[in-house]
């Protein structure tokens, strides 16, 4: 299937080929293995006279280095960036309107795509790239661990006081292990993870001090006090929060979809996947918004060139779930088996969490809205204040940014 559609399009490509005089592009991305470095392989590999250099940067390093980038006029004619980040270089004129290029394209549909991605890439009027792909988180479950603490496996916490029943029951120290792991970092991730336990108690971005914002707060520093949590919980990433439920240090880990094809190959345990736990029996449900958008930069001497390059990624969509676990962004993509049962199992958790994540803004300032999030709940954990007054200035510090 793979083989065809790249044909029938690298076709039809061909046959409109009138600009295909021999160009490179350039794009950045976090990882060449990703599906925009895969995508841009064979992309190149085509007869169609165009050509992708591709450049890994960091993806904390990311932002900063495509702002100077930019300021230079150094930087690539396509690149992909955090979804958040989009509305800052979009509000700017750094990345290139595709307004008219969409409207004329056979291929990429805005219609097309779930409310929330499609969100993250528009800005005033216009639009500004297209989704990479969705994410989101839930949390994953040691079954064997819930069976060991007296826990019923399909039954799993559903709400935060249960949750928090279940954390206590499963931290076992004797053995090194703690009963919940997940990332509190002053980062980004830290913000992701966070901001969907603001949601849930009725808050957003613009109003991180909701009644009910500092209970998930409290929550989350009944963790760190009563030793529920490692406490270097304040300093990992996702990925080694995660990898300590991979090695039996945790019971439970809040995480992503893209951490299932690890998972699969490394745990030694029956584990399962559900929902984010609510904070009481049919509160609203939220979750996080993630992934990466695809965007041309308004100086690339080859704007049409890498808009075809962006149709090419899009006529690829439904390759995204089995091939590298992502969510398509795009609507009716039903996501084909993966041949791994544990995998399979848990995508419909996923798909079901996806329809309640949320974007982290859309705001030209998100990176400073996000670090006063961040100073907000790492000055909780760390006691330094309590939880409604470190919500209370973030809030404050958010106002005077918007402002």
């Amino acid at each position: 299937m793979k083989r065809l559609a790249a044909a029938a399009f690298a076709s039809g490509l061909m046959a409109s080929a009138a600009f295909a005089e021999d160009v490179t592009l350039t794009m950045w991305t976090e990882s060449s293995n990703a599906p925009e470095g895969v995508f841009a392989k064979e992309f190149s590999d085509m007869d169609n006279g165009i050509k992708i250099d591709v450049r890994e940067v960091r993806f904390d390093d990311l932002v900063a280095e495509t702002l100077r980038a930019f300021a230079t006029k150094t930087n690539p004619d396509i690149i992909a960036i955090d979804n958040p980040d989009h509305a800052a270089f979009a509000s700017r004129g750094a990345f290139l309107d595709l307004t008219p290029m969409v409207e004329q394209s056979d291929q990429i549909d805005m219609d097309n795509y779930f409310d929330g991605p499609r969100s993250s890439l528009t800005w005033g009027d216009g639009v500004f790239g297209i989704p990479r792909a969705s994410n989101t988180i839930a949390l994953y479950y040691n079954k064997d661990m819930f069976r060991a603490a007296g826990l019923d496996p399909d039954s799993p916490p559903a709400t935060w006081d249960a949750l928090y029943e279940a954390a206590k029951k499963l931290t076992d120290p004797s053995n090194d292990v703690y009963g919940i792991a997940f990332s509190a970092k002053a980062s980004e991730e830290g913000t992701f993870q966070f901001l969907p336990w603001v949601q849930m108690a009725g808050g957003s971005f613009d109003n991180i001090n909701v009644d009910g914002a500092a209970e998930a707060l409290d929550l989350w520093k009944a963790f760190f006090d009563e030793g529920l949590t490692s406490p270097d919980t304040l300093t990992r990433g996702q990925w080694d929060s995660t990898g300590t439920f991979n090695g039996g240090n945790a019971a439970m880990v809040i995480s992503g979809p893209w951490e299932l094809k690890r998972m699969a190959a490394d745990t030694q345990f029956d584990w399962g996947v559900t929902l984010l736990p609510v904070p009481s029996d049919g509160a609203p449900r939220a979750s996080a918004l993630g992934d990466f958008n695809l965007a041309v930069f308004a100086n690339s001497e080859h704007p049409s060139e890498a808009f075809r390059f962006l149709e090419y990624y899009d006529s690829q969509v439904e390759r995204v779930w089995p091939e590298f676990t992502r969510m398509p962004s795009r609507k009716g993509v039903a996501l084909a088996p993966t041949g791994n049962a544990k995998i399979d199992a848990a995508a419909p958790v996923f798909v079901e969490q996806l329809q309640y994540a949320r974007n982290r803004g859309p705001h030209p300032e998100w990176p400073r809205i996000s670090k006063a999030i961040q100073d907000g709940f790492q000055s909780a954990l760390t006691g330094q204040k309590s939880s409604k007054d470190a919500l209370d200035d973030a809030a404050a510090a958010i106002q005077k940014i918007m402002n």
